[in-house]
């Protein structure tokens, strides 16, 4: 076992630095400690030069010297009885200004063992516990100890299971997935990092395994999570949110060397951060996972057994998203469906038979749009064209001109709120095409965005008071109201996968307003807002915030504003997409074009900000 102290053979189990960097994949040494006590200083430039075979550092310490260093340093602290974290922070010390010795890489220093004796104990960790024996590899492992990759939540599990150190100890900043210590007679002592609150780190806490109970951390230290058991939710790929029980904000978790089920746990980091503070605030490494869970679902879909028992419980879960879409804060329902996302992901690895390849299909192309959909609410377009696109794919597959058609409408809407109203228009129009004269949601929404679209061309160009635009967006809008009618009931019902009457209405004031037709759009809202349930605030708020633009067309402009931050206000932090913030800036910038920068102004602006 790693804890243990025996003086090992001199040279025979610690790899040697200069051969260690010769190794494909692996060009320089540890550039930057992933997390070293402030007062150090960069240690990249000093470092550099040890990059390449045969260069010494520039205060004196070639990788030779360094594993020299080393063991005199443990001979020393074993004959003094010192502890290996204390050995491996005397380690970090002395090597790391002359040599960048990493945290990760002094602590397997201290112990004496080599990185083919690490990920033997990694593996053996995995066969314990009855798992498939992990791809880890003494490569991979070097990658973390030069710092040029980050380990993933579930190898620094075991790492610390092996080391007997909890993550801060190694460098890392992050709580342990499992929420349990795995030191033996630690210090009270972690060390510090950019973004660590400080240099003092968690108390001792009892010495853990990841296959045995043990007694979890206080919510006191930093970055701790308390009273959070993740492992069996992790192994079974699935977390129940009603079951957790989180104290304290998780950091945000890194991971440079992201494989499938790493991307899930960042998600469900997310998620935990979101059950404990639902306004939680997302960053580029969620949403670089979810861009590989998307890449990874079409890699599936070129490639392509499941049962009908679980086809039938997606297909509900698919629905039930759809009846929630209006009504659960987007990133939250983000992470749920990305879950179920990546489930189907993995299904459509493997061959299947072609009613069942049909189906996950199909759930693939509603699951990548409804993505698409939230990312247009949450601001991402590039990440929403990109969903749209996989759903594309998935809908090919299917053969269905329908499921076609409404990925098309569907995402139509992105350049429609992204500036590119002609680009919006031809999409409209293909998915018209593609739905045909048979009664489907696309051909109803369709000539709906045709004229949204040319409502936002007419209003750019200041035509609207020509009337020869809102003319032909009435032409548009009359045989809509007509084909919503011979829509399936369920389809009439259903805001994300359907299309409904209070949808139609907001629509209609919403593409009136902007030619100018306030009466008519304020009469089309007031309809809409009746229609729409209390608890679905998205559609909701963007219809009050369409009401205030109708004061502004009536010459209010003071009141289109207190209307406007009203409507903000009652919205929860959670339910504020960056849809609604647009919509919501897009009204300060209309009365300040039309009005000028009056005070009215600069005081809804600043609510803004501080709401």
């Amino acid at each position: 076992m790693p804890g243990r102290l025996e003086p090992l053979e001199p040279l025979e189990p610690l790899e040697p630095l200069g051969r260690r960097e010769q190794r494909p994949g692996v060009t320089s040494v540890q550039a930057a400690s992933p997390a070293r006590p402030a007062g150090q200083g960069p240690a990249a430039a000093r470092v550099s030069q040890l990059a390449r075979p045969g260069r010494g550092g520039r205060t004196g310490c070639d990788p030779q010297q360094e594993i020299f260093l080393a063991r005199q340093i443990r001979a020393r602290g074993l004959v003094s009885g010192l502890q290996p974290g204390q050995i491996a922070e005397k380690i970090h010390d002395e090597c790391g200004p002359a040599a960048g010795t990493s945290w990760i890489r002094a602590y397997r220093l201290a112990l004496g063992i080599s990185l083919a004796d690490v990920v033997a104990q990694v593996r053996a960790w995995y066969v314990s516990e009855g798992r498939t024996v992990p791809r880890f590899s003494e490569t991979l492992l070097s990658a973390y100890e030069s710092g040029q990759k980050r380990p993933g939540p579930e190898y620094l599990h075991y790492l610390c299971a092996v080391y007997r150190a909890d993550p801060p100890d190694l460098g890392y900043p992050d709580p342990c997935f499992c929420g349990r210590g795995h030191g033996e007679e630690r210090r009270a002592r972690a060390p510090a990092s950019p973004g660590a609150a400080g240099q003092d780190g968690p108390a001792s806490t009892p010495s853990a395994t990841p296959g045995c109970p043990a007694a979890d951390p206080g919510p006191g230290g930093p970055g701790q999570v308390a009273a959070v058991r993740l492992a069996p939710q992790l192994a079974s790929g699935r977390i129940a949110g009603g079951q957790l029980a989180v104290a304290g904000a998780a950091e945000a978790l890194i991971l440079a060397d992201a494989g499938p089920e790493d991307d899930d746990d960042v998600v469900r980091w997310m998620l935990l951060r979101l059950i404990a503070d639902p306004a939680s605030a997302v960053d580029g490494q969620f949403f670089g996972a979810v861009d590989r869970i998307r890449r990874r679902m079409d890699d599936a879909l070129v490639r392509g057994t499941v049962s009908a028992i679980m086809l039938d419980e997606w297909d509900e879960a698919t629905v039930g998203y759809g009846r929630q879409y209006m009504t659960v804060p987007p990133l939250r329902m983000l992470c749920d469906v990305l879950l179920d996302f990546g489930d189907v992901r993995r299904m459509s690895e493997r061959r299947q038979s072609l009613e069942f390849s049909e189906r996950l299909c199909r759930l693939a192309c509603r699951l990548a749009g409804l993505i698409g959909m939230i990312m247009i609410n949450v601001g991402d377009q590039r990440l929403a064209r990109s969903f749209f696109r996989t759903a594309r794919t998935a809908a090919d597959e299917t053969g269905d001109r329908h499921l076609r058609a409404w990925v098309a409408v569907r995402e139509a809407l992105v350049p429609l709120y992204y500036g590119d109203p002609a680009e919006a228009s031809a999409l409209a129009r293909a998915g018209a095409g593609l739905a045909g004269r048979n009664p489907c949601v696309a051909g109803v929404m369709a000539p709906v965005l045709e004229a949204r679209a040319l409502a936002w061309t007419a209003a750019r160009h200041e035509a609207a008071s020509t009337g020869s635009a809102l003319r032909r967006v009435r032409t548009l809008l009359a045989p809509a109201h007509e084909a919503l009618g011979r829509l399936p009931a369920t389809e009439r019902g259903d805001t994300a996968f359907g299309y409904t009457q209070r949808q139609l209405l907001f629509h209609e004031g919403d593409t009136l307003v902007m030619l100018g037709d306030h009466e008519g759009a304020e009469k089309a809202f007031t309809c809409s807002l009746d229609l729409y349930a209390s608890d679905e605030i998205l559609d909701r708020s963007l219809i009050s915030l369409g009401l205030a633009r109708c004061r502004l067309e009536a010459d209010e402009p003071e009141e289109a504003l207190r209307l406007g931050l009203d409507t903000l206000l009652a919205v929860p932090r959670e339910h504020r997409s960056e849809i609604m913030m647009r919509s919501a800036r897009l009204l300060a910038d209309t009365v300040a074009v039309r009005h000028g920068e009056q005070r009215a102004v600069r005081e809804y602006r600043e609510a803004l900000l501080s709401a």
